[in-house]
């Protein structure tokens, strides 16, 4: 006799339980990270108007 019916679903419930919980870390660290980032991407871009202006 079979007490749990559902049991095919419980893997999708459980990837997708997975998947937002990386979804949920990753803002996380963006949130935390982000002007560090902004910064940094602006340097960089910078970096390359002056290696394109110069050369």
């Amino acid at each position: 006799m079979r007490f749990f019916r559902g049991e095919e679903g419980q893997g999708l419930v459980e990837y997708a339980l997975v998947l937002v919980l990386v979804a949920v870390v990753v803002i996380a660290i963006l949130a935390l990270l982000g002007p560090y980032i902004g910064a940094w991407l602006t340097s960089a871009g910078e970096w390359f108007r002056q290696v394109l202006a110069g050369g």
